[in-house]
């Protein structure tokens, strides 16, 4: 069997996995979390159900996708953690606060100005007068 780090390794497996962590899911569902088509998608479930990280229920003809927390051991809790937890909460307020800063720096959004037939923002013509001529 493949090591589960091997294949957590690949981002879009490891996405499609958080997905699936607390609640089942179609492919479907997942597939319209990604960014990816449908088949792709349809390609990292298969990995990830030949390695019994996720465990799949049919329901007429749709399927649906569980994490298998158990096959990960004890690196079930350390995914919990890095994806659900203090870390994933750090992550989400450091963002809030910089586009807070960001909209108190530079208001909704930058000017734009035409210039001779291109669009510059008003902080690119703040820096190219500023420069030594």
């Amino acid at each position: 069997m493949p090591d589960p780090l091997t294949i957590l390794a690949q981002p879009r497996r490891a996405r499609i996995l958080q997905l699936v962590w607390n609640a089942e899911r179609s492919a479907g569902a997942i597939a319209a979390e990604m960014p990816v088509t449908f088949g792709a998608v349809s390609q990292h479930l298969k990995v990830l159900l030949d390695a019994h990280l996720v465990v799949v229920r049919q329901d007429g003809r749709e399927r649906y996708y569980l994490a298998n927390k158990a096959a990960l051991g004890p690196m079930a809790a350390a995914l919990e953690e890095l994806w659900f937890g203090k870390l994933s909460e750090l992550k989400r307020l450091a963002e809030a606060e910089q586009t807070r800063l960001d909209a108190a720096n530079t208001g909704k959004s930058p000017a734009r100005t035409r210039t001779r037939g291109t669009h510059r923002t008003a902080h690119a013509r703040s820096n190219r007068r500023s420069k030594p001529q």
